[in-house]
């Protein structure tokens, strides 16, 4: 399912800009920005963004908490993940 209300070319985009942002700040169209006929950036509002931040914030914290349940105190040696990594 996509949430895309809307793809439009760079050329017709920079024709339309205002009536383009209005219709995402104002109106929460999400709005996909096409270069050769593929998606090049995305333009979404303000809100959708504070959204997606909230989002990844949050799972990062779960993976944060997760990772720290996980971690039972032993350590690698620096010299020991250099000569892995080699």
């Amino acid at each position: 399912m996509s949430t895309i209300s809307r793809r439009i070319g760079s050329r017709e985009f920079r024709a339309e800009f205002s009536d383009v942002v209005g219709h995402v700040a104002y109106g929460g169209e999400r709005v996909a920005l096409t270069r050769n006929g593929k998606v090049a950036a995305v333009l979404i509002s303000s809100e959708d963004l504070e959204t997606l931040e909230r989002l990844e914030m949050a799972a990062d914290v779960e993976a944060y908490r997760a990772a720290k349940a996980a971690d039972d105190g032993g350590r690698v040696p620096l010299e020991d993940l250099d000569r892995e990594l080699a």
